[in-house]
């Protein structure tokens, strides 16, 4: 009889302490990009100096299964509950405590963070309150691709990643949408970011420009990219101009080497002729002197006879 009545009393305090005992949320919806950082408030009363032994925080996100995501029991930080989600990224910012402050810090938010949160505080009394927090991923950059197909058939290709998933609307310089004209797939990564490709075929002249814009309708926001056909013509006869220099270069160098191996033949022939000539030359002084030597040597009939013929040699 004795221990009914003590849990009854129990009970009955323990209602009233909560009634006096309120925890409040200053905002209750928190939107952040994805990889960004939040801090998430909750506020309870103090009363004068805060004992850290007397006080207890809890903070659980709220899924299909119950997810603890950071506890203090009377003071001392308890991590061993901590689900695996939340490793590392958690921080309660304690020197806010005195002032009434739970200050929840997520570092590097993921998408898989959005959701129901609940703080409670329990400190001579107990209560909660529920944060949502929605987790967004602009479509911001956007890559581009311009790539002929001849005839003047182009493929435009834009691709970007975000969440939630996005439309991609095609316009042309008039602003004619050519969306039913384009080919968008989607891919979703272990990021749970959709990876978008979207891409359009069309005939077009030269110089025009086109649109492509993701609509992400659930965040009311747009970005787009312009594509440019541009004339690359001049691009195309430089570079044929190149290779058209590199055979003249290849050519002249062919024949240069020719004409120049046909001088040195000449060159070396006229050596040989005059080498030869040389030879000659010095064989016929040579004989003649011989001769006259041998003039001077005989009779005076026949020394005059012989420098006769030599002279006529």
């Amino acid at each position: 009889m004795e221990k009914p009545l003590v849990l009854y009393i129990f009970l009955f305090y323990w209602h009233f302490l909560s009634a006096l005992f309120t925890v409040e949320a200053p905002q209750s919806l928190y939107t952040v990009e994805h990889g960004n950082n939040v801090t998430m408030e909750c506020t309870f009363p103090v009363n004068g100096k805060l004992k850290f032994r007397d006080l207890s925080v809890s903070w659980e996100k709220k899924d299909e299964l119950k997810k603890q995501v950071y506890a203090l029991l009377k003071g001392e930080e308890d991590f061993k509950s901590q689900h695996s989600d939340f490793k590392g990224r958690i921080k309660l910012l304690k020197e806010n405590l005195n002032l009434g402050q739970s200050l929840l810090q997520i570092t590097d938010v993921k998408l898989r963070d959005a959701g129901f949160y609940r703080c409670l505080i329990g400190y001579g009394g107990a209560d909660y309150k529920t944060i949502n927090l929605k987790v967004k991923a602009p479509y911001r950059t956007i890559t581009q691709g311009v790539v002929s197909t001849g005839d003047n058939k182009w493929k435009l290709t834009c691709r970007s990643e975000g969440y939630p998933q996005a439309e991609v609307i095609w316009q042309n310089r008039e602003y004619e949408d050519l969306t039913d004209k384009a080919n968008t797939s989607y891919e979703t990564g272990s990021d749970q970011l959709y990876h978008v490709t979207s891409t359009l075929t069309i005939k077009s002249r030269i110089d025009e420009i086109f649109y492509c814009i993701f609509w992400n309708k659930e965040l009311q926001e747009n970005t787009s990219a312009i594509l440019h056909i541009a004339d690359t013509a001049d691009g195309v006869l430089w570079t044929e101009s190149r290779r058209f220099v590199g055979v003249i270069l290849i050519v002249a160098a062919f024949f240069g080497s020719v004409l120049l191996l046909m001088l040195g033949i000449r060159k070396a022939r006229a050596n040989k002729d005059n080498r030869t000539s040389v030879s000659s030359s010095s064989t016929a002084k040579l004989s003649k002197d011989k001769d006259t030597h041998a003039c001077r040597g005989a009779s005076f009939e026949d020394k005059e006879l012989k420098c006769m013929q030599i002279e006529e040699t």
